[in-house]
């Protein structure tokens, strides 16, 4: 089996650019659906299934850097990183969540603007520029950074299950296959399996992050509640369904999303590399 060539980090950079914008705009309607589904004043209200590209403008803006920033981080970490052959596992887990908090502090602005966006928080006429203005006049820089905590303990257990069993089922398809490197839509495959088992046991985490984006108190004038009390008020209050809410197309959503995400990753760093 031929040696597998690795990409260098601008190659990485670009190529994460590129499939972080792809799946982001191909599966957006997708997570207004979810987004609405978890959202505490209800699906209906927050908006339906009405102008389900609301806040698209904001996933523009921070798609292509956000993604960017990780896998170049991830490409970087595993060869940093002395952890190899059997730990090779826990060298993609800490990569992976190295490469999360790198891209959470380009995403998570774009987020809260993007969930406000979704669930119709400002009004149904309000642009994504608007919204952002309206952020920055109410809570400062600091709200943009509203749910980074959350953002970060959803997204690292959801890394940390989605590479190691990504490059795992990189690794068995290889040998399966006596080939490397695999072809685009083979790594789509693992990606979306891997993407889609991931993103179903950390919905919870994803409950969680959206109440507390979309909570517009304000931590300096009064008291929010900490996120252990949010779930257990989510579970008092609405029961286990709602820490789930959202799970089917969360699971699709990612599932399909990984594939494409990972797909043209390895399609894109594949083509940079031959060119």
């Amino acid at each position: 089996m031929a040696a597998e060539r690795k990409p260098t980090f601008i190659q990485s950079l670009a190529a994460g650019g590129l499939a972080g914008t792809a799946v982001d705009l191909l599966f957006f309607p997708i997570d207004t659906v979810k987004t609405r589904l978890q959202s505490a004043q209800g699906f209906v209200k927050a908006g339906g299934f009405r102008g389900i590209y609301k806040g698209v403008g904001s996933v523009v803006v921070g798609s292509a850097p956000g993604a960017a920033a990780f896998f170049s981080t991830y490409e970087a970490m595993k060869h940093l990183i002395p952890l190899h052959d059997q730990l090779a596992p826990v060298n993609h887990m800490l990569s992976a969540s190295v490469a999360e908090v790198a891209a959470c502090l380009i995403r998570v602005p774009t987020e809260v603007i993007k969930t406000r966006m979704q669930t119709s928080m400002y009004g149904a006429s309000t642009s994504s520029f608007k919204a952002a203005t309206l952020v920055l006049q109410h809570d400062g820089i600091q709200g943009f950074y509203r749910g980074f905590w959350t953002t970060i303990m959803r997204e690292i257990p959801f890394t940390s299950l989605q590479f190691p069993l990504y490059e795992f089922l990189k690794h068995r398809l290889s040998i399966y296959l006596d080939r490397k490197p695999l072809y685009a839509h083979e790594a789509a495959v693992c990606g979306s399996i891997a993407g889609g088992t991931a993103a179903a046991l950390t919905t919870p985490l994803d409950v969680l992050k959206t109440r507390v984006m979309l909570d517009l108190r304000d931590p300096s004038k009064q008291q929010v509640p900490s996120l252990p009390m949010r779930f257990r008020q989510i579970y008092v209050q609405e029961g286990a369904k709602a820490l789930f809410a959202g799970i089917v197309p969360r699971t699709m959503w990612i599932s399909a999303g990984g594939a494409v995400f990972l797909g043209v990753y390895e399609w894109a760093v594949h083509g940079f590399m031959s060119a």
